[in-house]
């Protein structure tokens, strides 16, 4: 068995770490470190796994599992790692963005890999630590890697996308009260997105010369869980060409689908998919995609590249139906 110990364990990305990893055939749950909630039990803050587990929050991090995941705020993972000794024989798994971009992606001897598998599988097998990517950045760039692999994102990209309120973590703010949300819908972060950058540094991986403008408009959704985009550029092909340039990008992607029927948000919502529908009209290709913001653009992606990195099947623990109705 795999032994996890989790860090920053009372939010929502968190909760739903442990309830994957408690169903998870090949794991086991060491310790989950929270400095405001330890001594308490973990049903008392994540109500739904009431009967799932008897653990409680520690206060103390076990430095020899085989894997940790860090579900801490933004800047606070290296912190973690400056505070606490972490074995070298852990693997780490990072949830923030701490580490996400080139340049910053080290911290002493560890080197993180960028955890997008549909992008970088082979490496995220091989690697040590891993920097899970943001939740908008995962479907975005699902959405545009067949194109960038193909050198066809020739022109400026235009973006529009809508989150759920979990997008903006456990705490409350004004923005995230119900009588807020409720009824209600703003843009924030306007074209100056913080995801903004690993997008495009993933893009110029696979398309060094791309240097066009991501014009990312962001929008708050009055609803609780779920990302859903939409994405447009010129594209000289037809509609089979793209079509068929997306199927084969994706092959090899257990959880990407990409489908030839109009697609909406309670398809994915529970789950670690992604969905795509592609539409050209008037010498532009339009890519919608779906995500769940707290599995596939979080804590489920950071499950599969657990898998990828212990060398199993990377669906395992994964299988999870859509909250449809």
């Amino acid at each position: 068995m795999i032994r996890v110990g989790i860090v920053g364990g009372s939010g929502y990305t968190a909760g739903e770490l442990i309830r994957l990893l408690l169903n998870h055939p090949d794991t086991t749950i060491e310790f989950v470190f929270s400095t405001s909630k330890a001594g308490e039990a973990i049903t008392a803050v994540h109500k739904d796994l009431i009967g799932e587990t008897d653990l409680t929050f520690c206060s103390r991090i076990t430095p020899s599992v085989d894997v940790l995941f860090l579900c801490t705020g933004h800047g606070n993972s290296t912190e973690v790692l400056k505070q606490h000794t972490i074995s070298e024989q852990t693997k780490i798994i990072d949830l923030s963005r701490d580490f996400r971009l080139s340049g910053q992606n080290r911290f002493g001897h560890r080197s993180f890999i960028y955890g997008l598998p549909e992008l970088n599988k082979e490496a995220i097998k091989e690697g040590e630590n891993i920097a899970n990517p943001g939740c908008f950045a995962t479907v975005i760039q699902l959405a545009l890697l067949p194109l960038a692999h193909d050198s066809a994102l020739t022109n400026d990209v235009h973006i529009h996308g809508i989150t759920g309120a979990t997008g903006a973590g456990s705490s409350l703010s004004d923005t995230t009260h119900f009588s807020w949300r409720a009824n209600n819908v703003s843009v924030y972060k306007g074209l100056n997105h913080q995801h903004i950058s690993e997008i495009q540094q993933s893009l110029n991986q696979l398309y060094s010369s791309f240097g066009n403008k991501l014009n990312f408009v962001p929008v708050r959704g009055n609803f609780s869980r779920g990302i859903f985009i939409s994405a447009y550029t010129n594209y000289e092909g037809n509609l089979a060409e793209a079509q068929s340039l997306f199927t084969e990008f994706f092959k090899e992607s257990p959880f990407v689908y990409h489908s030839h029927q109009s697609i909406y948000l309670k398809q994915v919502v529970n789950t670690n998919k992604c969905l795509l529908h592609l539409e050209k009209e008037n010498g532009q290709l339009l890519i919608t995609a779906a995500i769940d913001n707290l599995l596939k653009g979080a804590s489920g992606q950071a499950l599969q590249n657990m898998n990828l990195m212990f060398g199993l099947e990377e669906d395992a623990g994964l299988h999870l139906k859509p909250t449809h109705f």
